[in-house]
This record gives structure tokens, C-alpha cells and sequence, in this order.
């Protein structure tokens, strides 16, 4: 197993990206104060119901995002809640809503 981790300055911030590698498989978040985004392999429902603001960005085994530079890219696919009322919404690249999380 390896981890990485990036820094990303936001105008109300910074954010932390984290990626945690396994032989063929990857989780990716990005984290803030107020939240976080993740790769779909978070439960942003059960993060719900822990009161934290997640969303997911996409991926899919066709095309992984593989690195936090790729993943600030990415759209937003799903938000809960939470996430929702900080103002991030589907369709959003998700490097525009880390000042979000923030």
C-alpha cells in the first residue's frame, strides 16, 4: 500500500488530496474543513448520516482517475445533502468546489 498526499490553496484555504493504492485499486479525496469529495467508492448517504458534506467525482474501471491532479478535473456526479447546501452541485469540476469544502 502507498499513500500520497497534495496541498490545494482555495481562496478560503487550503484543501488536502489523498490518494491510498492498492495492487489495482485506488481511493482518491480530496478534504477540507467542511467536507470532502471522493472517488465512488464512499457512501456519501452513510457520510450523511455522520453529518459530514461529501460528494463524488466521476471514475469508472474504464476510465480511473488514478491521480488528485486528474481528479481536480473531474465532474461532480452525486453531492449529498450537506454538500448541497455548501454549494456544490453535479456538473461541477471538482477544483471549482474545493473552496467549498474548505
Amino acid at each position: 500500500m502507498e499513500c500520497i498526499t497534495e496541498r490545494f490553496e482555495t481562496p478560503n484555504g487550503p484543501v488536502e488530496g489523498i490518494i491510498v493504492k492498492w495492487s489495482g485499486f485506488s481511493l482518491l479525496l480530496v478534504t477540507g474543513n467542511k467536507g470532502f469529495l471522493a472517488c465512488p467508492a464512499i457512501d456519501i448517504q452513510a457520510c450523511q448520516r455522520y453529518g459530514k458534506a461529501t460528494a463524488i467525482v466521476e471514475s469508472s474501471a474504464d476510465n480511473p482517475i488514478g491521480t488528485l491532479q486528474r481528479f481536480c478535473d473531474r465532474k461532480v456526479t452525486k453531492a449529498n445533502d450537506l454538500a448541497r447546501k455548501l454549494g456544490i452541485t453535479e456538473g461541477m469540476i471538482a477544483r471549482d468546489a474545493y473552496v467549498f469544502i474548505a
